[in-house]
């Protein structure tokens, strides 16, 4: 059977954050290293890389992480880029849509297995209600590109879980632990992939008062929105001083043995601070 090597393309939304562990490299784990781990239980030569950082828009994932993934001689990737601009003031969404499916017909032509993915309607406040418009737009197109291309697709758009603000990183645009644990079931299930996870249980939320919102959405515009507008202003990424997490082919480190990885392989430890 062929060894399955992993490599994951593309932003915030695949390098993992939203899901914190100090441990790991960018303090993040999120759905791919997760999707990554359960394979390799079933399987321990699985290799994974992942290339995604935060803040990337589509052109830029195709150029720097297309080719160097492709070298890999990957079995299965997976594309999730153009989230970050649909964020834009005005966006070019023929252009953005013609970039992706030419991303798509390089990764699908090396061989591997491609994996796409709608996007979701982030419920992040009644001001940005026209990020729906521009998110139908780009589904649709993901849906017909996946089509011709063959391509597996995760359809996030149709996830009602994800309705739950607690699936959500308090910034309200990236995953929590909860919703990154939940889209690696999902991947999962559409690899048509054994695997344990389960569906994240999350107790009742206790009712909150008009002022308990307002003082969060206050909190919310000052700690997330503020820089966000800030950073676009002066033309700087979130990711600009940011590295690829796993930059290139390796076994899964697991949960359960990260501490004796980082103590007996000093390449490891090098990338956790």
């Amino acid at each position: 059977m062929e060894q399955t090597r992993f490599v994951a393309l593309g932003d915030s939304f695949t390098e993992g954050v939203g899901d914190i562990d100090l441990r790991l490299p960018n303090h993040c784990r999120g759905w791919a290293d997760r999707v990554a781990e359960e394979l390799a239980r079933h399987d321990e030569t699985v290799r994974y890389a992942n290339l995604a950082i935060r803040g990337r828009r589509l052109q830029r994932i195709a150029d720097e992480q297309i080719k160097p993934a492709l070298a890999m001689k990957p079995t299965l990737v997976s594309f999730y880029a153009g989230g970050n601009d649909l964020l834009m003031a005005r966006p070019n969404m023929a252009k953005l849509i013609r970039d992706y499916e030419d991303a798509v017909r390089r990764i699908t032509a090396s061989g591997a297995t491609v994996l796409l993915f709608t996007g979701y309607n982030v419920p992040l406040s009644p001001l940005l209600e026209p990020l729906k418009v521009r998110t139908a737009i780009y589904n649709r197109n993901i849906r017909r590109i996946a089509a011709k291309y063959q391509a597996l697709l995760v359809d996030y758009w149709c996830f009602e879980k994800f309705q739950d603000p607690r699936m959500w990183a308090p910034d309200r645009l990236h995953m929590s632990t909860p919703g990154h644990s939940y889209m690696a079931k999902k991947v999962l299930e559409v690899l048509g992939a054994q695997h344990s996870l389960q569906s994240p249980r999350l107790a009742a939320p206790r009712p909150r008062t008009r002022t308990e919102n307002i003082a969060d959405d206050v909190a919310w515009l000052r700690r997330d929105v503020g820089p966000w507008f800030s950073r676009r202003l002066r033309g700087v990424s979130s990711g600009d001083h940011v590295e690829a997490r796993w930059p290139e082919l390796m076994p899964v480190v697991l949960p359960e043995r990260l501490g004796t990885a980082k103590a007996q392989a000093p390449q490891l430890s090098s990338r956790f601070s």
